[in-house]
């Protein structure tokens, strides 16, 4: 079962999951992050940006980039994840990668970035955001459980959700490449981030429903080691709240 633990409001989880960064870049100064894009990990990138943390060893490998983007736009994973983490953070930019970002074909994109992934040892701490459809990555529904990093075609209800962040529907891509739910499982430790009343039937699905390539986010269940933040809204449709608040306010010493 997850650890599931239920905060006040984002800025609290953000400053939980900064905890959980920072206890593990001081025992390893060049840690393997995986790092999420979107508004969801913004309060981990703040609370953490706070703490003055030397993280400029940190190697780094986003979860996702858009295809067909021309470099430097501004809604690139590769340019999101610049401003609103690398920078922040004093993370080394040549240390961080996104999915296809080493000047080959698309074709064969996953493949090279698997390859530089194990290069690394694997990701010791993989930040996670939910999507309303239970994606997690641009994993849609219907994702192999196992699959790696490839290219993937976007749901019109994700492009929907992203249109925020360009002019208009028909400027967000269609297409991306994801690390797979494989991929993401074989990280040492889950950390999934959700806020709000519209993440709460995904988040209630990923946690405590059946393990389903219909709602990639439940892929989680069949990890050993994963905590999901989520505010009282997000966790609003979750059958065994007060469970998780009881196991989370009784954890033993070694826990804490």
């Amino acid at each position: 079962m997850a650890e599931v633990v239920i905060l006040p409001s984002a800025v609290s989880a953000g400053e939980l999951g900064a905890e959980f960064v920072a206890r593990l870049v001081a025992d390893r100064p060049d840690a393997v992050l995986g790092l999420a894009t979107g508004s969801t990990p913004l309060p981990l990138w703040t609370a953490l940006a706070a703490r003055d943390l030397d993280l400029s060893r940190v190697r780094g490998f986003a979860l996702d980039e858009y295809i067909g983007l021309p470099a430097g736009h501004p809604q690139s994973y590769r340019t999101v994840i610049t401003r609103e983490a690398v920078e922040p953070l004093g993370l080394t930019a040549a240390l961080v990668h996104v999915p296809g970002d080493d000047g080959g074909p698309v074709e064969g994109a996953g493949a090279r970035y698997e390859a530089a992934i194990a290069a690394t040892g694997g990701v010791d701490l993989q930040v996670l955001g939910i999507g309303r459809t239970g994606h997690i990555g641009f994993n849609e529904p219907g994702s192999s459980l196992a699959s790696a990093t490839r290219v993937k075609t976007l749901t019109e209800q994700t492009r929907l959700d992203n249109a925020r962040f360009f002019d208009s529907l028909d400027d967000v891509p269609r297409h991306c490449l994801t690390q797979g739910l494989g991929t993401i499982l074989r990280a040492r430790h889950l950390l999934l981030f959700a806020f709000g009343d519209s993440k709460a039937a995904a988040i209630a699905g990923a946690v405590e429903g059946p393990v389903s390539s219909s709602l990639p986010g439940s892929a989680i269940q069949l990890h050993p080691l994963v905590t999901v933040i989520v505010d009282e809204a997000a966790a609003s449709q979750l059958q065994h709240a007060d469970y998780y608040r009881f196991a989370w306010d009784n954890r033993l010493d070694f826990e804490r």
